[in-house]
């Protein structure tokens, strides 16, 4: 018998509280109040997850946006989440605006949802804050490391009410938010990250009034790290992996092609579906300067 099943034994167990510890889900043993042991009304709970794991400590700088700029990710990634459910980043009823996708010619690496200025901007998971300030077209942004490597990004706020370093809880108050920055109006700007790659927020969390986290644990694809694979105007159909094989399988289902019609080009052709000019070379095998034919089969994912 372990020592822990000895202690449970001796010591009256009301619960078990998930955590993650380098990528692997643990369950912490909750006692009682008369005990002087981790309770499920100790605050300190949230904060018991080890903050020297690597994903945790790696590249911290407070200073920087992205500290990860040098750097690249292997695909796919692996994420655990310790919680079924996130914390709504605003008080009012969710409403996307505008989707992680191709934008106006530009990549959109996040959701805008809908809010006036003012309101309470509120982190999505427990957290440490590692950046927040003013910068560049985000304005006034904070950002929020996870203890599973990911970071969570709230920008055009009014207001900051945390400050680098700070420890925070899910659903504690960062901001308020505003039109700082490059905004069309009230919005929040929410983006999530993985070591300085964009995710599209709707693979992960469900953006409604269950605020579900879509699978305890996931792998996120190259698909769902690229804005071009998405359209900002509607949301993209959620195939969320959860094992490598499923993503095999995915992978294989999800090959579309498009017949080549009279005036197609290469560049109209991916414009039309949200896709790179070389991400068609790659998977057509064929270059930049190849003519296409009428009635000619080209694989678009």
């Amino acid at each position: 018998m372990s020592a822990q099943e000895v202690l449970d034994q001796k010591v009256k167990v009301i619960g078990y509280k998930k955590i993650v510890v380098q990528g692997n889900i643990l369950d912490l043993p909750i006692y009682p109040d008369n005990n002087n042991f981790f309770t499920d009304k100790n605050d300190d709970i949230h904060h018991i997850i080890p903050e020297d794991s690597e994903d945790f400590l790696a590249s911290w700088d407070t200073k920087r946006f992205n500290p990860y700029s040098k750097g690249s990710v292997d695909f796919p990634i692996k994420l655990v989440f310790s919680d079924k459910e996130y914390s709504s980043p605003v008080s009012r009823k969710m409403v996307v605006t505008s989707r992680f996708g191709w934008r106006r010619g530009r990549p959109h690496q996040g959701i805008d949802i809908d809010l006036q200025i003012g309101d309470s901007v509120k982190t999505l998971l427990d957290g440490k804050v590692r950046f927040a300030r003013y910068y560049s077209s985000y304005g006034n942004v904070v950002v929020v490391r996870h203890h599973n490597g990911l970071e969570t990004v709230y920008a055009h706020l009014s207001k900051l009410l945390v400050k680098e370093n700070d420890v925070v809880s899910k659903g504690d108050i960062l901001g308020k938010g505003g039109v700082t920055g490059n905004a069309r109006g009230s919005h929040l700007h929410l983006e999530v990250r993985y070591r300085g790659k964009s995710i599209n927020p709707e693979y992960l969390f469900e953006f409604d009034s269950d605020t579900k986290i879509r699978s305890e644990a996931l792998f996120v694809t190259r698909k769902w790290a690229s804005p071009r694979s998405h359209k900002s105007t509607r949301q993209s159909k959620i195939v969320v992996h959860k094992t490598i094989d499923h993503i095999n399988v995915s992978e294989e289902l999800k090959k579309k092609t498009y017949v080549v019609r009279k005036g197609d080009t290469l560049h109209r052709i991916a414009n039309e579906h949200g896709l790179a000019v070389s991400e068609i070379c790659k998977n057509n095998s064929i270059n930049y300067n190849s003519v296409l034919k009428i009635g000619q089969e080209i694989i678009i994912n």
